[in-house]
């Protein structure tokens, strides 16, 4: 896709999220929010994965460690092609496979994830196994940056300096708000930047949300030989509609049908004026 077209697309995926969560009343909206130009340019421009070939080792690789923004990735998967869109209508009803955390289950899932910090180092290992059978595909994984406070991440990033593995990109949302609060007051993580490097990471930053951005830096993967890849993607919690924009309780909340109707308003005048 031409970089006007996914501008388009993020649009139509934000209101895909958006009309999700209200009807599922429940949902994790101001992260998935500020993921999905990232899912966007992965799905539609960078990696290489596809509903047919999904069940090969002959593609690239996608964890979504922020298991809890699934409604992003949920649209990008139905936008794909990996299951009709029908099938969204029943998120979080009973025994449905599309809940609020991703599950092999869903087609297109490649791994279960929302217990935070879990996602990176089962990344490693794919990379890892890719390295020893001399495959030249890439491992894509997407972390919160609250999700930095757990321990099992700075570990994995540790194997993964140590492996050399290049082939691994790390994509860090740094919206720099977490469920109670601001990232900083919370858990520090400056200079995160610094902080990665010191770990042996090849590290890119830029504006997660500006989709020329992130295709010209996912462009120049691998970053370094012999590193790994990360990119702290600079974003906006709630992105794109102003209401919700770097405010804590979107979080995880429903739009009520006035803010639903002025969210949809603001997202069609985008959409009018690309």
């Amino acid at each position: 896709m031409d970089v006007h077209t996914l501008k388009q697309q993020s649009v139509r995926y934000r209101k895909l999220i958006l009309r999700m969560i209200k009807q599922a009343k429940a949902g994790h909206t101001g992260g998935s929010l500020s993921c999905i130009d990232i899912l966007n340019v992965l799905y539609n421009h960078t990696m290489k994965i596809t509903p047919e070939n999904f069940t090969s080792s002959d593609r690239d690789h996608y964890i979504q460690s922020k298991g809890h923004a699934v409604e992003a990735l949920y649209a990008v998967l139905v936008d794909q092609g990996f299951f009709p869109e029908a099938e969204l209508e029943t998120l979080n009803q009973f025994q449905s496979h599309f809940v609020g955390h991703p599950t092999r289950k869903v087609n297109g899932v490649e791994h279960n994830t929302g217990a935070l910090g879990h996602g990176l180092s089962v990344s490693v290992g794919i990379a890892l196994g890719l390295k020893h059978k001399g495959q030249a595909h890439r491992v894509f994984t997407l972390l919160g940056d609250g999700e930095l406070a757990e321990g099992s991440s700075w570990e994995a990033l540790m194997s993964a300096s140590h492996y050399r593995l290049d082939n691994l990109v790390i994509i860090i949302d740094r919206n720099s708000l977490q469920i109670t609060g601001a990232t900083e007051e919370v858990m520090s993580l400056e200079p995160l930047a610094l902080r990665l490097a010191a770990f042996g990471c090849a590290v890119h930053e830029c504006d997660g949300n500006q989709i020329e951005a992130l295709v010209h830096t996912f462009d120049k993967v691998p970053f370094e030989i012999g590193k790994p890849n990360v990119l702290i993607a600079h974003t906006t919690k709630g992105s794109g509609i102003s209401f919700m924009e770097n405010t804590v309780k979107w979080h995880h909340k429903v739009p009520t049908d006035a803010e639903y109707e002025l969210a949809l308003a603001e997202l069609n005048h985008a959409e009018a004026t690309l």
